[in-house]
């Protein structure tokens, strides 16, 4: 009896045990039906997010630039009016009261073109400085055109009414056409010739002042045109034609300026010893034959003209009286 008794407690001891591991690893194995909780890469959410923000902010950018870009063209079109001002904008007046006064906090005074030569007379004078020193004339250009188009720098040639040099220019014509050669023989050519030029104008045995050619010997030419650059007869410069004797009464006493810098001209218009009419005169040819080369319809194209001498400063004149008389006498 009691062997019996004990055997039945080994086995209730035995189905608790049994239980007690049945139900915990229950507690800890979940079933693998239920539901799972997968871990969440949530980088990767965040930086799709994060593209749309980025691209608003390059948005952002670009119309902040296009504002920036808004205002300064404003600015740069915006001409501030003195018209009806007590007094210029940024200055101190019109004009001073004193004789001594600082340059810079008044508008600098614009002068007609004979006042400005009879006072450069008067510097000299006052300077004890040379009667035949040079005078020059130099404007400022305006070489817009529609859109983006420019007028390109040029070079050119005038005849002035009054010369100042005493010396004739040389010049040297391309041709091989005999009679052609005697025709520039005879009314002043320097050096009359055909190919066999080149060598001795690229070895520099040859310089001139100014080189003429007839249009069919142009491509035989072409090895000058990095030694010659903007001497190089061209048809546009009026250096390349078959009137000859009109071509060597331009070049041999005629006047050559260019454009510097892109939109400046600054050249010779005489001397100041030469009477003030010749002076004058010249400078109106240089003014009008510089206004021509710019379509009317796209406005002026000299924006200011100062003229001065050697050793003087420079004074602003009104050029507008040049091309006035260009459009009476026309």
């Amino acid at each position: 009896m009691a062997a019996s008794s004990r055997s039945l407690l080994r086995v209730l001891a035995g189905c608790q045990r049994q239980i007690f591991i049945s139900s915990s690893s229950s507690s800890l194995c979940p079933s693998l039906n239920a539901a799972r909780q997968h871990p969440v890469r949530t980088y990767a959410a965040a930086a799709a997010a994060a593209k749309p923000a980025k691209k608003e902010r390059k948005v952002e950018k670009g119309a902040v630039k296009e504002v920036k870009k808004e205002e300064k063209k404003k600015k740069e079109k915006q001409k501030i009016d003195d018209t009806g001002r007590h007094k210029p904008y940024g200055l101190t007046a019109w004009a001073p009261i004193d004789d001594v006064y600082v340059v810079r906090h008044y508008p600098r005074p614009v002068y007609d073109a004979d006042v400005a030569v009879d006072m450069l007379k008067s510097f000299q004078k006052l300077d004890f400085t040379p009667e035949d020193q040079p005078l020059f004339i130099e404007l400022k250009l305006d070489m817009k055109l529609e859109k983006k188009r420019k007028v390109e720098p040029f070079v050119s040639t005038v005849h002035l009414p009054y010369p100042f040099k005493s010396d004739l220019n040389k010049v040297v014509v391309f041709t091989e056409n005999p009679e052609e050669a005697r025709v520039a023989t005879e009314h002043g050519a320097a050096i009359v010739g055909g190919a066999e030029l080149i060598e001795k104008i690229l070895e520099d045995e040859i310089t001139a002042d100014f080189y003429l050619a007839v249009p069919d010997i142009i491509p035989k030419l072409l090895p000058l045109k990095n030694k010659l650059r903007k001497k190089f007869p061209k048809s546009k410069r009026g250096s390349v034609g078959v009137n000859i004797p009109k071509m060597l009464q331009l070049f041999k006493s005629g006047h050559e300026y260019m454009v510097e810098r892109d939109t400046y001209v600054y050249t010779q218009v005489g001397t100041l010893d030469m009477a003030k009419e010749h002076i004058l005169d010249n400078m109106g040819v240089i003014i009008q034959d510089v206004a021509s080369h710019k379509p009317a319809e796209f406005g002026s194209l000299i924006e200011r003209a100062i003229t001065s001498s050697k050793t003087s400063e420079g004074l602003r004149i009104r050029y507008e009286a040049f091309l006035q008389q260009e459009e009476k006498e026309a």
